[in-house]
């Protein structure tokens, strides 16, 4: 049986350093929900690179694509006293278990690879715990994306729309068509993150104002209220089975041309890569209209557990995760970026170059933000609000500014 010690596991760099080239015959249990087949493809990466360093894995796939199922799970196993050795984590959920003193120390892998040169700032504030890495990021993903059917755009006039009167002109023209013009999945999760989309798409200082610094003017305003208008469009854009379906099951009624477009993160891209799909042929990746120039991210993490044994294994995963060799061929199938910024974009495709310049422009000209809807803007419990607020709109229970007041009582209660 494992137990949590608190913040005391030390490793010594050499150690450290013969735990990431040698076999060693610990293992690493690892909490996850990357159980879609484009993710499971990208996970398998990580696999077999622990492998060659002769280091085990066994599963605990978890499924439910906002991880909210997954933590739950991982309450339960910390509170038996038998917490994985490592897990999949994103944003204030890092934060939330750094203090509560249960995570491992990865400063001698950080220190003797460099880390704190090559992972952005911005990632930093949820790798690391009062200085001490805590975390090692696998990749950045931006959730500002909408992912577009060819031949379905090219039969409503060809043209990828750049603003929000030309993406609803498109989706009316797949109605006409006979398709679903948007597919999405019924969970708080996904409609969250169409909410983030448009939310964004009305500014970098309103997004700031309202996701960030929670303003309750902002919440409540104008500009929400329209906010919450645009969602009840994109709402009239649905299927009527949307509720409860898993994000990549929408993603498969955009390859298989059923519907139209889906507004998801760039994980998103995996699964079409994975059916075989061409970028610019078979599918195109744009951001959501008004957000051009802007990105909001969430970033998955690996947080090793502070367990009595299997430290030099957990030491050799975190080394495999930042080496840049992994973290190119990992994010390649994943759909998503590297985490360091020091990877050529040689082995990406049209939309992962995207992608890597996107972030880099955001990150330059002010306009990179965590993403509210996959926790990176604001701690659970104010996530979780927003949550239920936006929701609750999105199944028709408030008229739009009856929601922005809702927003901003939610967001009170819950701070």
């Amino acid at each position: 049986m494992k137990s949590v010690r608190g913040l005391k596991l030390t490793v010594s760099a050499a150690i450290m350093a013969a735990a990431a080239t040698t076999a060693t015959a610990s293992d690493v249990e690892v909490l996850h929900w990357w159980t879609s087949g484009g993710e499971a493809a990208a996970l398998n990466v990580l696999k077999e690179d622990l492998s060659g360093k002769g280091v085990g894995w066994q599963d605990m796939p978890v499924a439910g694509g906002g991880g909210e199922a997954a933590m739950t799970a991982l309450r339960a196993r910390v509170t038996a006293g038998n917490a994985p050795t490592a897990v999949q984590m994103l944003g204030f959920d890092i934060k939330d278990w750094a203090n509560e003193g249960v995570l491992g120390n990865l400063n001698d892998v950080a220190a003797a690879e460099g880390w704190d040169d090559v992972v952005p700032a911005a990632l930093q504030e949820f790798s690391k715990h009062d200085g001490n890495w805590i975390a090692a990021p696998v990749n950045v993903h931006s959730t500002n994306w909408v992912w577009i059917n060819k031949s379905a755009l090219d039969a409503a006039g060809g043209k990828a729309p750049e603003t929000w009167e030309e993406m609803v002109s498109v989706m009316e023209a797949m109605k006409e068509n006979g398709i679903t013009p948007l597919a999405h999945g019924g969970q708080a999760w996904q409609d969250a993150t169409l909410f983030d989309a448009v939310v964004l798409s009305m500014g970098n200082d309103f997004y700031k104002a309202s996701m960030i610094d929670l303003d309750p003017e902002a919440l409540g305003g104008e500009q929400m209220v329209e906010v919450f208008n645009r969602m009840a469009t994109l709402r009239s854009m649905v299927d009527d089975n949307f509720s409860g379906r898993d994000w990549n099951l929408a993603s498969a009624m955009v390859i298989n041309g059923e519907a139209g477009m889906q507004m998801m993160g760039d994980w998103a891209k995996g699964e079409f890569l994975k059916a075989g799909l061409t970028a610019e042929e078979d599918f195109v990746c744009i951001r959501f209209p008004g957000t051009q120039g802007s990105v909001t991210f969430n970033s998955d993490q690996f947080v090793m557990f502070d367990i009595e044994e299997g430290g030099d294994a957990q030491q050799a995963m975190a080394a495999s995760v930042m080496d840049p060799g992994f973290q190119s061929a990992f994010n390649v199938v994943k759909g998503s970026v590297p985490a360091r910024t020091d990877v050529p974009n040689d082995d990406f495709g049209y939309c992962g170059k995207k992608g890597m310049a996107d972030l880099a422009e955001a990150g330059s000209n002010g306009g990179l933000f965590g993403s509210m809807a996959h926790g990176h803007a604001a701690p659970a419990a104010v996530k979780n609000a927003v949550y239920d607020v936006v929701t609750a709109h999105f199944n028709g229970e408030f008229e739009a500014e009856e929601a922005a007041q809702e927003l901003v009582n939610a967001v009170e209660a819950a701070m």
